[in-house]
């Protein structure tokens, strides 16, 4: 989504990458007030896009409002992605605040889509017990906002998009120092992406998302446009990143940690896991050491 996606959804990758909201089973709505859905499905509330997808449609809870979002959600849903923005995103200064708490395999990002070419992309800004970059092709690094992020590039290989079934790149920027609150410039990880030579297309729609795969967890986050993109007493317009490229090639082999990807389609990374762990198959492009 996607990770997660890797089904899906969240990652393609080495981490469950998230499904897109929007894809199968899921209906367009407006809600003109406060409600709870349980099932995926996406729509619009007083201006802000929402969406909630579910790799089954079990154990899962989305309270949302104007620009904010409760979830619950357990590990019958298998892989979770729900959040709050906008369709179609942009290159927005975006500012959250609210609580993420994980049990497990869970990542909290701005994420979205992009056309022409199709990207899923994660701006990663804390995670649970896994990281989302695990095995993923690291391309190098941007400082935005107070904090250093990794960038990292895949590609997911006939797996669930908002086009249906496609192979596309997956982007990410995961932060090296977990946060969960502040403002992210998405014009910085944007144009640092750029630079490295991973090309997005055109906007489809942008959340703040929370994703669980294989976990249980909840999150309560409340979301804008807009904020102060540089420290007090700087220039308020986002300044240029500093990127750096450390290009490094794919895994091959090697023994593989509790919760790491060990397998599926399209997947070049290690398939013997550490022991005591075991490589379990979750669906045709992700296998787990669990």
């Amino acid at each position: 989504m996607v990770s997660f996606a890797s089904l899906l959804v969240l990652c393609s990758a080495a981490v469950a990458f998230a499904t897109p909201s929007g894809f199968g089973n899921a209906t367009e709505s407006h809600l003109d007030r406060r409600a709870t859905i349980t099932t995926s499905s996406t729509g619009t509330t007083n201006g802000y896009y929402y969406s909630l997808w579910e790799q089954v449609n079990s154990g899962v809870s989305m309270n949302i409002g104007t620009g904010q979002y409760s979830l619950t959600w357990s590990s019958s849903s298998q892989d979770v992605v729900a959040g709050v923005g906008w369709n179609p995103g942009s290159a927005k200064v975006i500012t959250y605040s609210g609580t993420f708490n994980p049990g497990g395999n869970s990542y909290l990002s701005v994420y979205g889509w992009t056309t022409n070419p199709l990207v899923e992309y994660y701006i990663c800004d804390s995670f649970g017990t896994y990281n989302p970059s695990t095995g993923l092709t690291h391309k190098g690094t941007v400082t935005s906002d107070g904090g250093t992020y990794d960038i990292y590039q895949t590609t997911r290989v006939n797996a669930p998009s908002i086009s249906g079934t496609a192979t596309f790149g997956q982007f990410w920027s995961v932060r090296q120092s977990k946060r969960v609150g502040g403002t992210v410039t998405t014009a910085n990880h944007f144009n640092a992406w750029k630079s490295l030579g991973m090309a997005m297309g055109s906007f489809n729609y942008q959340i703040l998302a929370t994703e669980g795969y294989q976990s249980s967890g909840s999150s309560s986050i409340t979301v804008s446009e807009g904020g102060t993109a540089s420290p007090p007493g700087s220039s308020s317009a986002p300044s240029s990143p500093t990127t750096t490229a450390q290009p490094q090639p794919q895994p091959s082999s090697g023994s593989v940690a509790q919760y790491g990807q060990c397998g599926g389609i399209g997947w070049t990374g290690g398939t013997t896991c550490q022991a005591p762990f075991t490589c379990k198959v979750a669906n045709s492009y992700y296998s787990q050491c669990l």
